[in-house]
């Protein structure tokens, strides 16, 4: 009876572990072999902040959720001591983070990753992370717009004051 119980328990987390990475926008798989556990808790806090679930389940439990939503391909990486960063709204954020972890902690490996349903490897992890964040996209999207309109209002002024100051020596030649 017993084994029937954990038996049920293990499925239900299967079963979970796979509708988060299912309605994950993004996700990182990392070997944290080695990090002490202050590091730990500052990487956990600012994972959280940011909206990352950030969790250590068995490689086992891991391959049977990447079978039953289709990351069959992360399973190959699931062995060792294996952390999971899941995003369900920033693509970007749980890279950022994470990578920049990994390049201050030798020993913190990012192993494999998965962006809108498609598997990447470690190098695509390190590419997401250095698209600049959402925030930053908007910001320059409206620099862009309004140095635009600017010209646009520089070359309209320019045509203005052009014909102002035609129309200005037309009245006054006029007016000899």
């Amino acid at each position: 009876m017993a084994n029937a119980q954990v038996l049920e328990q293990k499925q239900k987390i299967v079963s979970e572990l796979a509708e988060k990475m299912k309605n994950a926008v993004a996700g990182v798989i990392v070997d944290y072999k080695g990090i002490n556990v202050e590091d730990d808790t500052k990487l956990r806090a600012e994972l959280r902040k940011a909206g990352v679930e950030y969790s250590v389940v068995k490689n086992t439990l891991t391959a049977r959720a990447c079978d039953e939503i289709g990351y069959g391909k992360l399973k190959e990486v699931l062995t060792g001591m294996t952390a999971l960063a899941i995003s369900e709204k920033d693509p970007v954020v749980a890279a950022k983070i994470i990578n920049e972890y990994a390049s201050k902690h030798d020993n913190y490996v990012i192993k494999a990753g998965f962006v809108e349903g498609e598997v990447i490897t470690p190098a695509g992890v390190k590419e997401l992370a250095e698209i600049p964040g959402f925030e930053t996209l908007i910001a320059r999207l409206m620099g862009s717009l309004q140095s635009s309109l600017y010209n646009l209002a520089y070359v309209l002024q320019a045509i203005v004051d052009k014909n102002g100051e035609g129309a200005q020596a037309g009245a006054a030649a006029a007016a000899e």
